[in-house]
């Protein structure tokens, strides 16, 4: 169960392909989907004898449909038939933990919750999977397939394997790789706009806006809105610590330590009070971007006016 999907996906595939051998499966493993089925024709299939194999396999996928009555599934949980194994799959999020269908799972089951990555703990993730596998990726590669994917792992897996067709082992992901091969521009994003802010590089910073404002679908205010927002805080919470050791920078704003020079030169440029009056803007130009207090001005428009309040 749990808000990341991914895992859930990766377990359950796993049981499905190799608890059972394939001639045992047309008898002994039944997927089902909980927008379809009851409960009590979930635990009608749990309850039933293995033909011909030690073990049956009941998959429930996208269980979460089953909200409002999985509660009964208690009853067969405290009392279940021990050669059937039971796969709950609940998506997006929780059992209620206080509950008795909970509490009877965890005492005779196992229940793996599948937490959100932060943004900042998915560029590791894909290193970590795709390392194993005999491909290497640069920091800024990970961080754009973040900015554009966010942290939907399935979605950025998806596109990883695409690049594992494309490119020979022992290949490095590099931004460029990126660009011809996801349509992501390597100089023209969001990670390369909060850089050249932090640097203070004005004439990158409006054609990287200028871009943005001839492509707004690929480019959402909200999104780069969002982005901003969480580098000026981390700026923020930077100039309040005492230890500015590179080292403690990257453990304490959580970033890879390849871009902590990258906030240390950006406060170097943005004091704290102007820090602090930014955060303030970003708040303003969220709302205008959604419409509020706002007249109809292009979102492009918006952008470079936010820019210029930033940077002046």
């Amino acid at each position: 169960m749990g808000d990341e999907p991914y895992y859930i996906d990766k377990i359950s595939d796993y049981i499905e392909s190799n608890v059972l051998a394939e001639d045992e499966k047309g008898f002994n493993q039944m997927v089902l989907y909980g927008r379809d089925v009851t409960v009590e024709e979930v635990i009608s299939h749990a309850k039933r004898f293995p033909m011909m194999a030690e073990r049956q396999v009941v998959i429930i996928k996208e269980a979460q449909d089953l909200s409002r009555t999985i509660e009964k599934l208690t009853s067969y949980i405290e009392n279940p038939q021990p050669t059937t194994l039971l796969v709950v799959n609940y998506k997006y999020k929780k059992i209620d933990k206080r509950k008795a269908l909970y509490k009877a799972i965890n005492k005779i089951g196992v229940v793996y919750e599948s937490k959100k990555l932060y943004d900042n703990q998915v560029p590791d993730w894909i290193r970590r999977v795709l390392t194993p596998k005999g491909y290497q990726i640069t920091p800024k590669a990970s961080q754009m397939l973040v900015e554009f994917l966010g942290t939907d792992l399935n979605k950025i897996n998806n596109e990883l394997e695409k690049l594992q067709i494309i490119l020979p082992k022992n290949s490095e992901i590099t931004p460029d790789v990126i660009e011809e091969n996801i349509g992501i521009s390597k100089d023209y994003n969001n990670f390369e706009l909060r850089k050249a802010i932090g640097a203070r590089n004005d004439s990158k910073v409006f054609k990287i806006a200028n871009h943005f404002a001839e492509n707004p679908k690929d480019n959402p205010m909200v999104v780069t809105v969002s982005l901003l927002f969480n580098f000026f805080s981390q700026l923020l919470q930077l100039h309040g610590l005492n230890d500015k050791s590179p080292r403690n920078v990257a453990s304490v704003l959580r970033v890879n330590p390849y871009f902590v020079n990258e906030y240390l030169d950006a406060i170097r440029h943005f004091p704290m009070r102007k820090v602090s009056q930014i955060i303030g803007d970003l708040r303003t130009f969220d709302l205008k971007s959604k419409g509020v207090n706002s007249t109809a001005v292009p979102q492009g428009d918006l952008l470079k006016e936010l820019l210029v309040r930033i940077l002046r």
